[in-house]
């Protein structure tokens, strides 16, 4: 049995769209999955007093308008509050949550922009105005205008918008004291750069660097070389 033999003159099969596209949404998921790993690096920051880390976030002359609090340079808001953030007694948790990331990448894919919508809950244990330490729980949404610039994604400008808050009375006893006898037992959440995640990172950073040799070592090896 003889098989036809291809028409050279005929044109060539076409790669298939979805396949050519496809170095192209790799590229758009990765840049939501950075942009989302951006906002969580924000709120940690935030609630472990880092100031720094949370500057890091923005992108130079970048703009914060926090929902009639504040409207401004981003640089000015973090000013403002960083004595808050890093206060020793200051507690807060803020839970990001339904992220909606969408991503124009640059035809090279090397630059690009991104709009995030973002809730987050966020609770705060705060003195209030009578001297008496309440807890305060609120909900907003982050609205970021992000960019892609020398390889990494910042905030370019972030509206936040508040959809509720309540307040209470304080009121922790750690599982109605189930969760362990003695509450001072319990190893807590500590501020920069005494919590776990950062002298974590920096014994980490530390092994990996090479161990520096004696000095006494060196010179011995010094005077083994002939002159």
């Amino acid at each position: 049995m003889t098989h036809p033999q291809a028409d050279p003159s005929a044109p060539a099969p076409q790669s298939n769209s979805s396949s050519a596209a496809l170095p192209r949404r790799v590229a758009e998921l990765l840049a939501k999955q950075d942009v989302h790993d951006l906002l969580a690096r924000y709120l940690r920051a935030v609630d472990r007093g880092d100031v720094e880390g949370a500057a890091a976030c923005y992108l130079p002359g970048a703009t914060e308008d926090h929902g009639g609090v504040f409207d401004g340079p981003a640089s000015d808001y973090l000013a403002s509050i960083g004595g808050t953030l890093t206060h020793p007694k200051a507690l807060t948790t803020h839970a990001l949550t339904n992220v909606l990331v969408d991503v124009a990448l640059a035809e090279d894919l090397d630059s690009g922009h991104a709009r995030a919508e973002s809730y987050v809950l966020a609770f705060a244990r705060v003195r209030r105005p009578d001297g008496i330490v309440g807890d305060t729980l609120t909900s907003a949404r982050m609205v970021d205008d992000l960019e892609l610039r020398d390889g990494r994604w910042g905030i370019r400008h972030r509206a936040l918008r508040w959809d509720w808050n309540h307040d209470m009375d304080r009121s922790e006893t750690w599982v109605y004291g189930m969760l362990v006898d003695d509450a001072a037992r319990l190893r807590r959440s500590e501020k920069f750069p005494h919590d776990v995640v950062y002298t974590e990172q920096a014994a980490e950073q530390a092994a990996e660097q090479p161990a520096e040799q004696p000095a006494e070592r060196s010179a011995e090896r010094s005077a083994e070389v002939p002159a």
